[in-house]
């Protein structure tokens, strides 16, 4: 029975995250670039929204896992550790987002509806039942958490850099994907946004160690 629902929960949920992708970045090529022959910039900026990086990762998680429960032993240690990170930066995105950001027009073109309640609502969802109910995962240990967390910091670095590097070529202004990471934008500047880089790094620490710890919990197939 977990094991047909586990089916379902990937094959359903990694087709419509890669719909709702596809959705949103032509939605908003269509919007941003229409004219000003800026989609290779465009394209890149879609590219740089965490929340469209987490779905993208939960969708490889989740096409790959369809293929992994054909398999009756334990998956490997690294896939797991794969999976946990999927897990919690979806986690993490679906809380920030309903939290900080619903209801915020962000710089990415008109928001297509049913895609958005995808990438920041269904998507995490599915990503915690698909955690807490498909058999496989190996129990992780508190060093896994390290591995978790470098993506989100490589992330907020690559972020970081890009915004005070390249400028938008149709504003002349500098980019950033989350109005809480844009220093020119924020109330204290720089240390606006690493207070908030701070908070959400802290988030995703503890979504991440809880995540680690169901690993652990319950029996395992």
């Amino acid at each position: 029975m977990r094991r047909t629902l586990a089916y379902l929960l990937r094959i359903g949920g990694s087709i419509a995250i890669v719909a709702a992708l596809v959705a949103q970045i032509q939605r908003t090529i269509q919007n941003e670039s229409a004219g000003k022959g800026e989609v290779g910039f465009v394209v890149q900026n879609f590219f740089s929204f965490f929340t469209v990086e987490a779905n993208v990762i939960a969708a490889l998680a989740l096409f790959v896992g369809i293929f992994t429960l054909s398999s009756r032993k334990s998956d490997s240690q690294g896939w797991t550790i794969f999976r946990a990170g999927a897990t919690t930066y979806m986690a993490t995105t679906g809380v920030v987002y309903n939290l900080l950001l619903r209801g915020i027009e962000l710089p990415q073109g008109a928001t297509v509806g049913w895609s958005n309640e995808i990438l920041h609502v269904i998507g995490p969802v599915v990503m915690v039942l698909d955690w807490l109910i498909a058999p496989g995962r190996r129990p992780l240990n508190a060093k896994a958490l390290w591995a978790i967390v470098a993506f989100p910091i490589l992330w907020a670095g690559y972020t970081l850099v890009r915004g005070a590097l390249v400028l938008d070529p149709r504003t002349g202004d500098p980019w950033f994907p989350y109005p809480f990471l844009n220093p020119h934008t924020s109330a204290n500047g720089y240390f606006s946004v690493a207070f908030y880089i701070v908070l959400i790094g802290v988030l995703i620490g503890v979504v991440g160690a809880g995540v680690l710890r169901l690993s652990r919990a319950g029996r395992r197939s």
